[in-house]
C-alpha cells in the first residue's frame, strides 16, 4: 500500500488542492488535524479513498491528496478510518 505524497505534487494539483482549502473555508484546526493524520504516515490504497476529519474529508486516489470536500458533499471510494 502506498504512503500519501507529500512533495513534488504536480503544480496543477498543488493549486486545486489550494483553491478547494479557500473556497470551501477549510479552517487551520482542520488542515492540523489533517497534517498531524499525515504525520502518522498512513497507509492508503491505490484506488480511490477518504478520510473524514471534524467538518472535513479529504479525498485521495493512491499516493496523492485530490481534494477537500466539506460536510454535506459525498465522497467515493474506500473509507480510511
Amino acid at each position: 500500500m502506498p504512503k500519501i505524497r507529500r512533495q513534488n505534487l504536480p503544480l496543477g494539483l498543488f493549486n486545486h488542492l489550494l483553491d478547494r482549502i479557500s473556497e470551501r473555508q477549510i479552517s487551520a484546526n482542520q488542515l492540523e488535524e489533517f497534517a498531524n493524520w499525515l504525520d502518522t504516515e498512513p497507509d492508503v490504497p491505490e484506488g480511490r479513498w477518504f478520510r473524514k476529519f471534524s467538518g472535513m474529508c479529504v479525498c485521495g486516489q493512491g499516493d496523492l491528496v485530490k481534494t477537500f470536500l466539506i460536510e454535506g458533499q459525498i465522497p467515493t471510494g474506500t473509507e480510511i478510518k
